[in-house]
């Protein structure tokens, strides 16, 4: 009688914020697949489950039954919430998890430096000091009439809010009735011991990323700055799911708001205590993102985001109060986020037009933002010419097959040395995946060395090209020499990835350049922001024919600029008019309406 063994079944596990995915076999723990994935999970007991520093949240698909460790770590209100300990929880299907920045022992790379142009000093707002006369049998007025009497020499009908004034008597007697006021216009925003410096924060919503400036109001300096995961991530990828999950699950919006705000509250926590900084101090805040990550943060609807035509709830700028958001500043602070251009360029990038003074080059001048949507800006001859492209996240190492984000051991340079493969690892720790810049890189040199031809098909006779699942594979990191063990490779699904992604960002460009009357040669400069766009190397992107082939001379990597603009318009009133004056300036162009938008991206697809 002869017995069959059944081939164990494979999971995918998919490691959010890090976007790490990898197949491991049934009967693996999630603990187990994040050490095979180089997922540096913190495991202070070495997996046993006496700790619950490996704790995780399961987001899709089905684990395991609690184990009886697992229910003495977590509590219930955990549990239910879909909290796991990675060492105890096994996959019964392919899962989404999401991990907490506690339980990772190593940070992820995130850009948030940006070059700024200089700005003159001009808060929305400022102080004032006071000293007032303590109030007697004689002198009954109100805490707030004695203050506004004391300030109407220098602004006219000074008001303040509910939620300041609640604060209003304690502090006066507190700092015995002398204290440093904060004007925004006329209303008061904040009452702060003497001397005390007014402080703003600017903050850049991206898709994937959270950048965040502690700035002094009174001096324009950048006094701290930090970054983290847009938490919004474990909900989807790119803005399109964001946006379906928003609109199909119950309390769909309102879940991405509150994990937005949570994120966005620790990292005010990292800047305070970074600087000995009192939350009080922070009296203004500007945030910017793309338009649904804006809707998203100020809890607009977004569902018209997702179906034709695309338009915003609103493309003006918008002042809200901090204390309406959730966000834990001053209790009079206000929150300022300037204009949105359409439905799919929104503040950020009017934050970039800002940071760069594009409305003002007298060159022909192109920027691009690239990330999981890239946006184009074309200034020529006083016009502004504006597009998005849907890039898509192949850059962040999504979709890619041993891709991940920019953290340590992800392959972040590659070049092809004497016919030698050579890698650069952020960190400088063993490779464990691939991240967009590296991507980028091994398709540029597999293109020089003839290994790929203008479709992207692996070709021609190479060692690394091996066989793997009866297919063709380009093996980048042998498994002796990485840090799991297991070959990471370039696959021709990867090479295609790239190909949709560059496609894409140059149909946008040259349809730009055509609405202009412009080819590529007239262009006196190329403007590459965002996190990949800092990291990639100009030569790959200009080989695999993301960028047109102009001297190197020609293009500047500024960082993040969408977070530079928002501390301009921090610290600039005046900037914030001209915002609105770009708004209805820039001649916004939608690709899906143009009939030669198809043929354009197909013909950009080849090398």
């Amino acid at each position: 009688m002869s017995e069959t063994t059944s081939k164990p079944r494979r999971f995918q596990i998919d490691f959010e914020p890090i976007g790490r995915r990898i197949e491991v076999e049934q009967g693996s723990t999630l603990l187990n697949a994040a050490q095979m994935a180089g997922v540096d999970l913190v495991s202070i007991c070495g997996g046993i489950g006496i700790c619950n520093s490996c704790k995780l949240r399961l987001m899709e698909g089905r684990c395991s039954s609690p184990t009886s460790e697992e229910r003495d770590m977590l509590s219930e209100s955990e549990l239910r919430s879909g909290f796991r300990l990675a060492c105890q929880a096994i996959p019964e299907s392919n899962v989404k998890v999401d991990i907490p920045s506690e339980s990772l022992s190593t940070p992820q790379r995130l850009q948030i430096e940006g070059r700024m142009a200089e700005t003159a000093l001009d808060p929305a707002v400022v102080a004032c000091d006071v000293h007032l006369t303590p109030p007697s049998l004689e002198d009954l007025r109100s805490d707030l009439s004695r203050l506004r009497q004391s300030i109407m020499d220098q602004f006219a009908n000074p008001r303040i809010g509910i939620e300041m004034a609640k604060a209003l008597p304690t502090r006066l007697r507190d700092f015995e009735w002398q204290a440093r006021v904060a004007l925004r216009g006329s209303e008061v925003v904040g009452v702060l011991p003497l001397e005390t410096r007014l402080m703003g924060l600017a903050i850049d919503v991206g898709t994937t990323k959270l950048a965040s400036y502690l700035v002094d109001l009174e001096s324009g300096v950048t006094v701290a700055k930090a970054g983290a995961m847009n938490p919004q991530i474990a909900y989807g990828e790119d803005v399109i799911s964001r946006i379906s999950y928003a609109n199909t699950q119950q309390a769909g919006r309102e879940t991405l708001q509150v994990k937005l705000i949570e994120a966005l509250n620790e990292l005010i926590d990292t800047l305070c205590q970074e600087t000995e900084v009192e939350r009080d101090q922070i009296l203004e805040a500007v945030v910017v993102g793309n338009t649904a990550m804006h809707h998203l943060f100020s809890g607009l609807p977004v569902r018209q985001l997702g179906e034709a035509p695309y338009v915003p709830v609103v493309s003006e700028s918008l002042d809200i109060p901090a204390t309406n958001l959730g966000l834990l500043l001053s209790p009079g602070a206000w929150v300022y986020l300037p204009p949105n251009i359409a439905g799919y360029v929104g503040a950020d990038h009017m934050a970039l037009l800002i940071a760069t003074r594009l409305y003002e080059k007298d060159q022909i001048v192109m920027a691009v933002d690239i990330g999981t949507n890239t946006e184009i800006s074309l200034a020529v001859n006083g016009r502004l010419l504006c597009c998005s492209c849907a890039s898509g996240p192949a850059f962040e190492g999504a979709h890619i097959r041993d891709g991940m984000r920019a953290a340590s051991g992800a392959i972040e340079r590659m070049q092809f040395i004497d016919g030698e493969v050579r890698l650069q690892t952020i960190g400088g720790t063993p490779p464990v995946g691939i991240c967009g810049s590296g991507i980028l890189d091994a398709v540029a040199g597999m293109l020089n060395e003839g290994l790929l031809d203008h479709r992207g098909v692996l070709q021609g006779k190479n060692r690394r090209i091996q066989s793997m699942d009866g297919k063709e594979v380009f093996v980048l990191s042998p498994a002796a020499e990485n840090g799991h063990e297991r070959d990471i490779v370039v696959t021709r699904e990867d090479v295609n990835e790239i190909q949709l992604a560059k496609g894409a960002i140059r149909a946008g460009m040259d349809i730009l350049l055509e609405e202009a009357d412009l080819e590529a040669k007239d262009l006196e400069a190329i403007i590459i922001a965002g996190a990949f766009g800092t990291y990639i190397d100009i030569e790959s992107a200009i080989r695999v024919g993301m960028f047109p082939e102009l001297p190197a001379d020609r293009f500047q990597q500024i960082g993040n600029a969408a977070g530079a603009g928002a501390k301009n318009l921090l610290i600039s009133k005046e900037l914030r008019y001209v915002a609105e004056e770009i708004m209805g300036q820039v001649e916004y162009i939608e690709l899906t309406t143009r009939t030669d938008f198809q043929k354009i991206f197909m013909e950009r697809l080849y090398f």
